[in-house]
């Protein structure tokens, strides 16, 4: 599953340059925004740049992938997303829709035209004799959470705070809980969806086409629910010298076989150097016998691991926080394992890339995230959009670069392609045969092909388009198009 109602461009430069410069703030749209007004319910609003409100609605994590739009609005219903959507297509007017407002990439949730903000769709609802929960589409991770766990229960959602149930979902969803249950599209029991002509639908997997690929803009998603009590787990922070044992400790770690078991290395550069860290997650008070003991007789410099409810666990973790006055890119590489070879390389590389950006922009900061999973991640649901092959599990692998420098955009998204093919390289050599591996879209670069996403799934999703958006309105949108 995925919404598929994507831009493609290929000059990040000239991305931004339409996103900031380019008719941005114009009065072009302001027709189109005083129709909406018009036509909407009183559970909607529009709103324009002289308020705090539309400032809330295009604010993103990272300045780079936010947009001055011409004014934003908040549906508050379904039907009002059916009108609005039946505006924006019949004036052929650019729009966007943002949910948590996380994502990284320029374009694929922020416009020059009419912004949507799903956040009156907050509501969540439990049913407690079907075992699931309603979440609203502007729901974000730690307000689901905030609610769920004190109630025992639990779904297959995100990893860190402030990021919406409504990104994370539609790209497929990686999780603490993926390894027992799989991807968050694996746990889905229904959703509903305004179609691109306005029309409201529920769609559940009897729905083929449209269970396979959502066009429209989803309003609520209905998640199955499990049972959730304390954890084990927080962060450990480790000095660069302790990189060769914790090499070992991931070795031996994948290895082992423990699906409540969770952990990622995280490897950040910041001036002067490069920091470790492992985040550890295990669904039980206590971890299982030896899952996690080489990491911990790892001497650490800090460490916060402990037995607590998910939700200060989930609350402690801030490595990837918003960075509002900061522009971002972000790239995943998918590899099947973090051998001796590829361990060494991702870590190299964070440090040579680390060194040199660093000196062109005082303020840049690389990123990498090791995560492996369970090999049977992928086989807890199926005929789904992400992943096109599930034979093999795929560890995605996130490298994300943060600066401050806009004249340095074109520099940034070199460099981070030249560490992106390094990892594949070294995969490939390895004998991992990755070149042509899915990436997870929720990572992926802007311009990554579509055939890297989807492989050969694209000619269905391509089909399903055609059917059900004949009129092409969601490509009026931003993200990965079809």
């Amino acid at each position: 599953m995925l919404l598929t109602t994507y831009l493609v461009v290929t000059s990040f430069f000239a991305l931004l340059a339409n996103a900031f410069a380019h008719k941005c703030g114009s009065t072009q749209y302001l027709s189109v925004c005083t129709k909406i007004t018009a036509s909407i319910s009183t559970a909607s609003q529009v709103f324009y740049p002289s308020s705090s409100q539309y400032i809330a609605d295009n604010k993103h994590s990272f300045i780079s992938s936010s947009a001055a739009s011409a004014c934003s609005v908040e549906p508050g219903s379904a039907a009002d997303v059916g009108v609005i959507l039946r505006i924006l297509g019949s004036t052929r007017t650019p729009f966007a829709v943002k949910g948590g407002g996380h994502a990284v990439n320029p374009g694929f949730s922020s416009t020059c035209g009419v912004q949507i903000s799903m956040t009156r769709f907050n509501n969540i609802q439990i049913h407690s004799t079907t075992r699931t929960v309603d979440l609203g589409a502007g729901l974000t991770w730690d307000e689901t959470y905030a609610t769920l766990i004190p109630l025992g229960l639990n779904v297959v959602g995100g990893r860190i705070p402030t990021v919406g149930v409504a990104g994370l979902t539609l790209g497929g969803g990686y999780s603490f809980l993926s390894n027992q249950y799989g991807l968050s599209v694996d746990n889905m029991a229904g959703f509903e969806l305004v179609l691109p002509n306005g029309t409201i639908t529920h769609v559940t997997s009897e729905n083929e086409d449209l269970w396979f690929a959502l066009r429209g803009i989803v309003t609520k998603f209905t998640y199955k629910t499990h049972p959730q009590g304390q954890v084990w787990g927080g962060t450990r922070n480790y000095t660069v010298d302790q990189l060769d044992a914790l090499k070992d400790a991931m070795i031996k770690y994948q290895e082992k076989k423990d699906r409540k078991a969770a952990l990622a290395l995280g490897m950040t550069y910041s001036p002067p150097g490069l920091g470790v860290f492992v985040i550890f997650c295990y669904d039980a008070p206590t971890p299982g016998s030896g899952i996690f003991d080489d990491f911990l007789a790892i001497p650490t410099n800090q460490s916060d691991v402990s037995t607590r409810s998910f939700t200060n666990l989930f609350g402690s973790l801030t490595y990837m926080i918003p960075l509002p006055n900061f522009r971002s890119l972000s790239n995943g590489l998918p590899v099947t394992q973090y051998s001796r070879p590829v361990f060494d390389i991702i870590a190299n590389q964070a440090r040579f890339w680390g060194e040199k950006l660093s000196a062109l922009d005082k303020d840049a900061i690389i990123s990498v995230l090791m995560e492996p999973f369970d090999s049977g991640i992928f086989s807890h649901g199926s005929n789904s959009a992400y992943p096109p092959d599930r034979s093999r599990a795929l560890f995605p692998t996130p490298v994300t670069f943060w600066y401050t420098n806009a004249s340095l955009d074109d520099t940034f998204l070199r460099e981070i392609r030249h560490y992106s093919r390094a990892i594949t390289a070294a995969a490939d050599a390895d004998g991992q045969n990755v070149s042509h591996a899915a990436e997870y879209s929720n990572y992926a670069l802007f311009s990554t092909p579509l055939e890297d996403l989807y492989g050969a799934n694209i000619p269905r999703l391509r089909a399903i388009k055609r059917s059900v958006d004949p009129e092409n309105v969601m490509g009026l949108t931003g993200g990965f198009k079809f």
